[in-house]
């Protein structure tokens, strides 16, 4: 509208509308407001809608959790970057036992979600060895997350006469990130936060793919292989483990090869023998822990070799010391730390396939 075409006349016209106008704006204004705060509160608060108790079910039974937990302590693997994921400090965690470690015996992405929170000296178990309950029973925790772990019966029982623990739901060190994020966060409570986590991540991830293209499908094979024996090495199933499920997430596909010789193994690994090398001729890329002493010394084996990934040096070598040697095994909170990282050494290891 051009108001400077008005005639006088319709001044007070003008003045009437425009006073309607700001009112309308103003009630629109402060209704956008609301629903925002509204929405924002939803997001930020959702576990004031938790009716407790809560009951879960898992491996060795169930969990009541009677009560909002306040005080959160972590067992396993990466089980602490869930509530760190969604804004809460653990009171005390695992160590770290693989991968690049900082000098609080943390990956370093746990290590900055704390440090974001205000926590510089995060209480952490060394567990390595087994689990120090002592050490745990000392935070006083009101829940115990352990989603992906490989609690045995006796450390279950033990670890219940601290507080409430959430282990895996079926099989020890099978659990997926996705699932492990949202069973720890059902633990706390928390389980739409989780579930709306898990999809923040899924969008990251396919956000990230769309910069590599040719990585979808290629055939790929996540191994443990030991260069000084190359006698027998692992295959890791996707059906299992989270490291052969994430590279599926990755737009990568599982070898039929490896499909075959699984068959309905609910194991998260399978033995090959080198001298079956030769079933594998539909294995495209390969993933490994190591460095180019590794390949070297697959590519000169006779019947390694024969492998179309090691053939060509289509191997993603992941080296042990690195930040993504921990990555590798995902969580809510390493994907988006180190999947750059990872998409990169996979297309590199991708373009040599011929």
């Amino acid at each position: 509208m051009n108001f400077k075409k008005l005639s006088v006349l319709f001044c007070s016209l003008l003045a009437l509308t425009s006073v309607m106008a700001v009112s309308a704006a103003e009630t629109e204004t402060v209704s956008e407001t609301e629903a925002a705060s509204e929405e924002e509160s939803t997001a930020s608060g959702a576990d004031e809608e938790t009716e407790y108790p809560i009951t879960i079910q898992h491996a060795y039974g169930e969990t009541v959790i009677e009560s909002k937990p306040e005080r959160i302590a972590t067992v396993g693997w990466e089980n602490q970057d869930t509530p760190l994921a969604l804004g809460i400090a653990p009171v005390g965690v695992s160590a770290a036992n693989y991968g690049m470690v900082t000098e609080n015996n943390l990956h370093p992405w746990t290590d900055e979600a704390f440090q974001e929170l205000g926590v510089d000296a995060p209480n952490v178990f060394d567990d390595v060895d087994g689990l120090d309950f002592e050490a745990i029973s000392d935070c006083d925790p009101d829940v115990i997350l352990a989603s992906y772990s490989g609690l045995t019966q006796e450390d279950y029982d033990t670890l219940s006469q601290i507080a409430p623990v959430i282990p895996y739901k079926e099989n020890a060190w099978q659990t997926t990130w996705r699932d492990q994020t949202i069973e720890n966060a059902e633990g706390m409570g928390m389980k739409a936060e989780g579930e709306a986590k898990v999809a923040e991540v899924e969008q990251l991830i396919q956000d990230k793919l769309a910069d590599y293209p040719d990585l979808k499908g290629t055939k790929t094979a996540f191994c443990w292989i030991n260069a000084d024996d190359l006698s027998s090495f692992y295959i890791y199933l996707p059906s299992a483990d989270p490291r052969a499920a994430y590279l599926l997430d990755l737009g990568l596909e599982l070898p039929e090869s490896v499909t075959r010789l699984a068959g309905d193994s609910t194991d998260f690994s399978i033995t090959v023998s080198r001298e079956n090398a030769d079933q594998f001729s539909d294995v495209d890329m390969i993933v490994a822990y190591g460095d180019e002493t590794l390949l070297d010394a697959l590519q000169q084996d006779e019947l390694m070799s024969q492998i179309p990934a090691v053939k060509n040096g289509a191997v993603a070598l992941i080296d042990s010391t690195t930040a993504l040697a921990g990555a590798a095994t995902p969580s809510i909170l390493s994907i988006p730390a180190e999947i750059d990282d990872y998409l990169s050494l996979l297309s590199a290891a991708q373009e040599k396939i011929k």
